[in-house]
């Protein structure tokens, strides 16, 4: 069974960083960074590490799990709260960025709030709803070092 790993990047202003991808003929959504975990990958950090490095040639730091989901085929999907203060978007190295086939990735910065984070079409819709009950609950934090 395929396991993936994915990060809710907690910015210094407040926000979290969301791709939007657009793909013909399918409305609009949202995912946050991340993907498989690979073979070579030590473990999920080291493959949320790399998929950050990847997809937004980013840093993340101050990992902590947020929450576990798994779908109607077994995969099970990690996500992980984290920060993230410096990334470039059009240094991104990720094998999909090469494809054609796979429409467009768009990076955004979303505020924490439960207006924007409602707004979203994220997915999956499981772990939008997680995100706005810690909204809500005050605890979308990390704990400060």
């Amino acid at each position: 069974m395929k396991q993936r790993v994915r990060a809710i990047l907690l910015t210094t202003d407040g926000t979290m960083l969301v791709i939007n991808r657009i793909r013909p003929g399918i409305a609009p959504y949202q995912v946050l960074v991340g993907g498989g975990v690979e073979p070579e990958d030590a473990g999920l950090e080291a493959a949320l590490l790399r998929e950050v490095r990847e997809e937004i040639a980013g840093e993340a730091f101050d990992l902590h799990p947020f929450c576990q989901l798994e779908d109607d085929k077994g995969e099970t999907e990690y996500f992980y709260l984290a920060r993230i203060v410096a990334w470039n978007f059009d240094d991104r190295t990720g094998p999909e960025f090469t494809r054609n086939d796979r429409g467009e990735y768009l990076l955004e910065e979303v505020p924490l709030t439960v207006e924007a984070v409602g707004a979203l079409n994220l997915m999956p819709p499981q772990v939008k709803g997680a995100l706005l009950n810690a909204i809500r609950a005050g605890s979308l934090t990390l704990p400060v070092t």
